[in-house]
């Protein structure tokens, strides 16, 4: 088919049919500084939705565990993967060795002021850091940003200015959500990581995307 063709094609299809959350919308035009997200699930849920990755459609994966809601909206970062890119960083990080990427997009939580009654949207979020998570020898970092504009959190820029009680907060569900009472901890979060080495994460899982499903 001839290229024009197949944009207007493309642009036409647009009209008709809702993007794949991952696949069809883009990190936006400022990544990794400033980064279209898609909304998975909001502090409210009690059940964690997640995508589903043939569909795109958004699914039940399960009842959150416990008391642990989610302090943040959550959802991934399209057009990311996290495989070789981000295992090999992780490693160059931690010094260790034998960590594999989790095989999903890169994780991203967005903190705001405002109640947002649900998921299955995506914002524009400003990232300010990350944790480097390990959950079972997979690389997992959860991305964490604030949304763009917000009125609260607009005058910090960096994850070390954000008051602790909120980054204690986010670290603490990420270590206990899969967790059942008297198990061992399977997750750690070794390192707690600011903006530009959180930009390098972003661009890390844009590679390992574009290798697995660039073309």
């Amino acid at each position: 088919m001839d290229e024009s063709l197949f944009q207007e094609f493309l642009k036409m299809a647009g009209l008709h049919f809702k993007a794949h959350p991952w696949h069809g919308l883009d990190s936006g035009p400022d990544a990794p500084e400033v980064v279209t997200a898609y909304i998975e699930i909001i502090p409210s849920d009690t059940v964690k939705y997640e995508v589903d990755k043939p569909s795109g459609h958004l699914k039940v994966d399960r009842p959150q565990k416990f008391s642990n809601i989610v302090p943040a909206l959550y959802g991934f970062i399209p057009k990311t993967y996290c495989k070789e890119e981000i295992a090999a960083f992780c490693m160059e990080k931690t010094s260790r060795t034998g960590i594999i990427g989790d095989g999903d997009p890169l994780d991203i939580c967005v903190l705001t002021e405002r109640d947002i009654t649900h998921g299955d949207i995506i914002v524009q979020a400003r990232i300010v850091g990350g944790f480097r998570m390990i959950d079972n020898n997979e690389a997992d970092d959860k991305i964490i940003a604030v949304l763009k504009q917000d009125e609260l959190y607009a005058p910090w820029n960096d994850i070390s200015e954000l008051p602790p009680s909120i980054v204690n907060r986010l670290g603490h569900y990420f270590l206990t959500y899969k967790q059942f009472p008297g198990e061992g901890q399977k997750v750690e979060i070794p390192h707690v990581y600011g903006r530009e080495e959180a930009y390098e994460v972003v661009k890390a899982s844009q590679r390992d995307y574009e290798k697995y499903f660039g073309k």
